[in-house]
Order: structure tokens, then sequence, then C-alpha cells
């Protein structure tokens, strides 16, 4: 059905005179005509009675008309909300956010959705790699990163600069050192990431480096649950620094991690080569 057909119909009947509804339109009487007369061929049914100047609706011009308001009535809805997402007022975000990058993200998030109220985030915890993933596959537009990532698929934003440190029982034989190599930790029993994390694989190249593969003893992608895994004397875990200071002091044993430094440098990422939404640069602007 032809949406314009529907609107001269109305404003007809509103009018009660083609003439006055061919002004009010800004088109010729014959035109007005003319869309009525085909609005009632298409539908095959007459939907106005014409008795001297004045019109008498049918049973389906009543219909017609109850049902076409509501028809410009959604008209004019759609047409606001995509001017909407023309101005970045609405839309619908997927951010992929690493567990352990959480804290970094929370006043990130705050302040985007101050500047876009109604753009509606839908978050994702996933490690690293599984972002990597999701962000090739097109489940995902942006997601927090580490850093380095190819720069041939993705472009970056900088987030955060931070290094691992080592987390220990407050009763271990670590007790009281300020800094301790990685090369000591070889006859430890580590509490390490989940393998989707791509800091699990910085982690077991390190050690590599230093001549040895870490025994495991536990996974997990929750710093609070590795934390308390540690503290139990299941073994020693290697966490970003600004996340070991949150635990409470006294808990355990944090020491810096040297010969070699694990760098944890966290980065927004989004694919070079995909469309990204009016949502995405949305976000991507407001953490510029």
């Amino acid at each position: 059905m032809d949406i314009k057909a529907l609107r001269y119909f109305i404003e007809v009947v509103n009018l009660q005179s083609f003439t006055a509804a061919a002004e009010a339109l800004h088109v010729t009487q014959p035109t007005i005509s003319k869309m009525v007369k085909n609005l009632e061929e298409e539908l095959g049914t007459p939907l106005l009675l014409r008795e001297y100047r004045r019109f008498h609706l049918t049973d389906a011009g009543r219909v017609v008309l109850n049902r076409g308001l509501d028809v410009l009535a959604a008209e004019a809805r759609l047409q606001a909300e995509l001017a909407d997402l023309n101005t970045m007022a609405v839309g619908e975000l997927m951010l992929g956010v690493p567990p352990l990058a959480g804290m970094l993200f929370i006043p990130l998030i705050a302040n985007f959705k101050r500047l876009h109220p109604k753009i509606e985030l839908s978050l994702h915890e996933e490690g690293g790699k599984a972002i990597e993933a999701a962000l090739d596959a097109g489940e995902l537009e942006v997601g927090g990163l580490l850093l380095p990532v190819d720069e041939n698929r993705f472009e970056t934003l900088p987030l955060s600069d931070d290094r691992l440190v080592l987390v220990a029982a407050a009763t271990s034989k670590w007790q009281g050192r300020s800094e301790v190599r990685l090369i000591e930790l070889s006859t430890e029993h580590f509490v390490l990431y989940s393998a989707s994390y791509s800091l699990n694989d910085r982690v077991l190249a390190a050690c590599q480096t230093q001549g040895f593969s870490p025994q495991i003893a536990g996974r997990s992608g929750q710093w609070e649950f590795m934390v308390a895994l540690v503290e139990s004397g299941l073994g020693v875990a290697l966490l970003p620094e600004s996340v070991a200071r949150r635990i409470p002091a006294g808990r355990c044993v944090i020491a810096a991690l040297s010969e070699p430094e694990i760098p944890w440098r966290i980065a927004l990422g989004w694919r070079k080569d995909v469309y990204l939404s009016h949502a995405a640069r949305a976000w991507i602007e407001a953490l510029r």
C-alpha cells in the first residue's frame, strides 16, 4: 500500500474537502482524487460516499482511517528513530571486556553513558584471544585487547601500561622480598590464566625464555578467585600490578617481577577492514 495515498485519504476525511486537502498537502486536486481512487481500487472497495459537498465513510473507510492513522504514526516513529541513529542518540554496542581489565572500563562506561544515555551497551567478558576471535568473526565491533596485536588487522587505542607482579601466600618463602626474578619461580606451582587469555600465552612464553615450563596447579579468569587460591597455598600467581594493589594489605606477598618483566598493556581494538556502527564510532570518540 502506498503510504502517500493513505496520507492523502486521511487528509481528505479530516478536512472534508478534496480542494482543502490539496492545498494543505501542496499538490493539485486531480492528484488527490487519483490517489484516493487508486487506494480504493487496490483495496477493492469504496472508502468514501460522496453526498453533495460532504463525504461519509463506508465501513471499510472507517477501518482504513483508524488503521491508517496507526500506520502514519509508526512511520513517524521510524523516521525519528533513524534520525536518532544518524545523530548517534540511540543504538546498541556489543563490547568485549577482558575480566582482568574490568576496572579499567568502569569509568569509561560511566562517561560514555553520560554522553550517550540511549545507546545500550552489551558487555561480553572474555579473554583476549576470545575477543580477537569474536572481532574477526564480526560478533563484536570493539573490545579490549592485550598489546601487541597484529597491526595489519586491528586499529588500537591504548588504555593502560602495566606489568605483572608476583602474588604469593603471606606465609610463603617470598615474604620480605620486594623483587623476584622469574627463574626463581621455576619450582613453584602456578595459579595460571584460562587458556582463552592472551596473558596465559605471555606467561608461558616468558617462562620458556628462562628455560622452564610452569607447573600449573589451577586456572581461572577471575583475579579474586586466583588470589583466594594463592592464599590457600595452592601456588603463586602473576597479576597486573594495578590489580594486585586492590588486594588488602597483609593478605598476600606482592613483589616486583624481573628478568624479564612481563608487560600488561591493554588497548581498545577494532578491525580495520569492517564497517563500524554509529554506536561503535561514538564509543571510540568518547575514549579518545
